[in-house]
């Protein structure tokens, strides 16, 4: 081979006598390189990205998304809406001709956990309301989903289907996720097609995030955009440790991803669809059968105590499980099975994502003084009928309020149905209304509204939010 002190001799007499010279000179290197070992020809002609390293073959996911990309399933859904040239419900009701009726589709994402019974989960919110589910496979083939059950307050939704040659996922026990493991997300944003993206665990336990249920979410960078929802979360070795649900950009969702991605951990849907599975589509939750406040710095002045958060105990129904472990008015709740409580919407998302009959451990101040408590959770009511509180609401049912409105700071129950011609009826209660108070007082769940009536009131009025516009009912 040349050196670099001979080819710079090369090019300086070349300069200064022409090609006589360079040309001769040319001819001693052409030399000399013949005489050099032949190493030119074991080097490419053109650069390519290598596939192994010496022996060690080069790091890649292929292996393992072929063993997960067939379990992911493209979700597509249809709802029959009924759409009127007239904003007003009144003259909708007096053209009823001019209604029309307009399909709406929307795509999702959804995992097979179940190979042998076809099980698939998704979120609830991909196939709320449709009238028809199908699902697409990742070899092409298009077949029809039974609804199983859906739970609003969590997003987890359960389907079925019948087909050979369906390829499950696994669970991973998403309670050992770390920040900073390694994950991959995969479903079908914007409908393009299956897709693939990688990231880390940003944030595990993540709460506090408006309009959604209850929330115990893993956050992610991997790229979560609309119709990734119901998709799958692994982790390298290609087991579920989430279904992917939600992601935030302060201008919209649909405005694409910025890194801010949620997934509903694999352990609570895991739970949930069990239930769903074994009680026909219906989760039971437990409660601690309290009333709470938020801790602030006149409460904490009163009681004696710093003002470091938690919930404050306001309300203890009797018979209850709370009474049961010997909880009282006053109590500050902290922590709960070592997780910190901030406040009162805190201590509700812990109670609802617990399983029913579970054991808490509660760290409590009490007149300032640390006590630990254990408790169980009681079967919460769901529903419950209005004549069995107070004969003036005959004909109405009373159920919790979803927990996505609770998240948004709505305390209150919800009117589920009301029974055409009934008391509660002729009162003016409707369906979806929300009672927010009570001439009983105000309350924040079920229990609370029921406890309120233990001494019927002479007169009763309704605080009702209906709509955007909120009114009293008076109930005879």
């Amino acid at each position: 081979m040349a050196s670099p002190r001979t080819t710079l001799l090369t090019l300086s007499l070349a300069a200064a006598f022409g090609g006589f010279v360079a040309t001769a000179c040319r001819e001693a290197l052409d030399h000399e390189a013949q005489a050099a070992p032949a190493t030119a020809a074991a080097l490419p002609a053109m650069g390519a990205l290598p596939t192994a390293v010496g022996s060690t073959p080069m790091p890649s996911l292929a292996p393992m998304l072929s063993r997960v990309t067939p379990a992911v399933v493209s979700v597509h859904s249809k709802q029959r809406v009924r759409v009127s040239p007239f904003n007003d419900p009144v003259f909708s009701q007096m053209f009823p001709g001019l209604t029309q009726e307009r399909i709406s589709e929307s795509l999702g994402s959804g995992v097979i956990v179940d190979a042998a019974r076809g099980l698939i989960l998704t979120n609830h919110h991909v196939i709320e309301g449709a009238d028809q589910v199908s699902i697409t496979l990742a070899d092409g083939r298009t077949l029809p989903a039974e609804f199983l059950g859906s739970d609003p307050d969590t997003d987890i939704a359960v389907m079925r289907v019948k087909a050979d040659k369906l390829q499950a996922i696994s669970f991973a026990n998403s309670d050992q996720l770390r920040v900073g493991d390694f994950v991959v997300a995969v479903g079908n944003p914007f409908g393009i097609g299956q897709t693939v993206t990688s990231g880390i665990v940003s944030a595990v336990g993540r709460s506090g995030l408006p309009g959604l249920g209850y929330q115990n979410f893993i956050q992610t960078d991997a790229s979560i955009n609309p119709g990734n929802s119901g998709g799958a979360l692994v982790n390298l070795n290609g087991e579920l440790v989430g279904i992917n649900t939600a992601s935030f950009n302060p201008r919209g969702a649909i405005a694409g991803n910025i890194g801010l991605g949620f997934a509903i951990p694999a352990n609570l849907a895991h739970n949930i669809a069990e239930q769903l599975i074994a009680n026909k589509g219906v989760v039971r939750r437990g409660t601690f059968g309290i009333e709470s406040q938020d801790l602030n710095e006149r409460l904490a002045r009163g009681l004696g105590i710093s003002a470091d958060g938690g919930a404050v105990v306001t309300r203890v129904f009797p018979g209850s499980a709370a009474a049961q472990a010997g909880l009282r008015a006053g109590d500050v709740i902290t922590a709960a099975n070592g997780q910190r409580i901030s406040g009162r919407d805190a201590l509700r998302n812990f109670e609802g994502l617990q399983s029913l009959g579970s054991r808490v451990a509660l760290q409590v101040l009490r007149d300032g003084k640390p006590v630990q408590l254990q408790i169980g959770l009681q079967e919460q009511a769901r529903s419950v009928a209005g004549g069995d509180i107070d004969p003036r609401l005959t004909g109405a049912t009373f159920a919790e309020l979803p927990a996505s409105l609770r998240s948004a700071g709505m305390s209150g129950v919800l009117v589920e149905s009301v029974a055409r011609g009934s008391r509660a009826a002729q009162n003016g209660l409707q369906t979806g209304d929300v009672v927010l108070a009570a001439t009983t007082g105000a309350f924040d769940d079920l229990a609370a509204f029921r406890a309120g009536f233990t001494q019927r009131p002479s007169e009763l009025a309704l605080r009702v939010l209906r709509g955007n516009q909120q009114g009293v009912l008076p109930m005879r």
